[in-house]
């Protein structure tokens, strides 16, 4: 398969709302033109910053079509597809088309707390469901068991098509051990906006970003700087956006991240229940630090 290769900063793209809560389609369309006009380097679409535990099946599917038709092959597309029923996974990647598709993200599965020996035999019988470059997502806040470093290492050594891994342990020490023992090719990004710089300088391959959405130009070149060994620039930027970082996770994701977008004209602040709007005063926070930045 002539796959595009991931890497540098790819944007984990919210889903838009129209006011009464039915999905804006338009305004997806447009962050997506954003994020090409920026130079993004992938597109992570359906994880979990697009709220898609709350979009029905079909929505999901046409959020999915719109974007790959739209993007019409100018950005590598990383399509999130993970949960706690391994062969509801297996069924999606079998009768599901995947076109346009370069990879696939799938998060460690919650809810059902498998043990590490449960979470490798997940991953590695959807490795073998599907030629499909697969990307890991340890992500333990949300899905209540962490994926050890052991686990993913493995995984990565027995599967040639586990190519990578989004680690959001927030574990710098256990995301280091992975960038120095992980095989030739394997790739690591980080999960979270504020540590993306320094595992970029311990040997990280980029972030999958959430304040990409609102800020996609500059995030992007903060980590093309890092990328290519240039950490004063990369660090001037990094101090610039820095401020956003935790406001735009005080009443959780992708709360902040649809205030900001909100403030900056891009998006209507509406989420699904059981996600809310950020409150007034966090609003407020992002809003003066918006001032800062801009």
């Amino acid at each position: 398969m002539n796959k595009k290769e991931l890497y540098g900063m790819g944007v984990a793209l919210v889903t838009p709302f129209h006011p009464d809560g039915s999905v804006d389609y338009d305004t997806l369309i447009k962050l997506v033109d954003y994020q090409i006009a920026s130079k993004t380097h992938f597109l992570c679409v359906l994880g979990t910053t697009a709220e898609t535990p709350t979009l029905s099946v079909e929505e999901q599917r046409r959020v999915r079509q719109t974007i790959i038709q739209h993007n019409a092959g100018r950005l590598p597309i990383l399509l999130g597809l993970g949960g706690n029923c391994t062969q509801a996974i297996i069924d999606t990647l079998k009768t599901d088309s995947m076109e346009g598709v370069d990879a696939i993200l799938s998060v460690v599965p919650y809810y059902n707390k498998p043990t590490q020996r449960g979470i490798y035999a997940h991953f590695s019988a959807i490795a073998e469901a599907t030629e499909l470059p697969i990307i890991l997502y340890n992500v333990p806040g949300r899905t209540g068991v962490n994926m050890l470093p052991e686990t993913t290492l493995r995984l990565a050594r027995n599967h040639s098509n586990i190519v990578g891994i989004k680690e959001a342990s927030g574990n710098i020490e256990q995301i280091e051990q992975i960038i120095h023992q992980r095989p030739a090719g394997f790739k690591v990004f980080s999960g979270d906006d504020g540590i993306a710089l320094p595992l970029m300088h311990s040997g990280a391959d980029g972030i999958i970003s959430v304040i990409g959405n609102a800020f996609a130009a500059e995030f992007t070149q903060m980590v093309a700087c890092a990328l290519k060994g240039d950490y004063s620039q990369a660090e001037t930027i990094d101090n610039r956006l820095r401020p956003m970082y935790d406001l735009l996770f005080l009443d959780g994701n992708p709360a902040g991240i649809k205030a900001l977008l909100n403030l900056r004209g891009m998006a209507e602040n509406v989420l699904r229940l059981p996600l809310v709007p950020a409150t007034d005063a966090t609003v407020e926070k992002i809003s003066a630090a918006l001032q800062t930045i801009i």
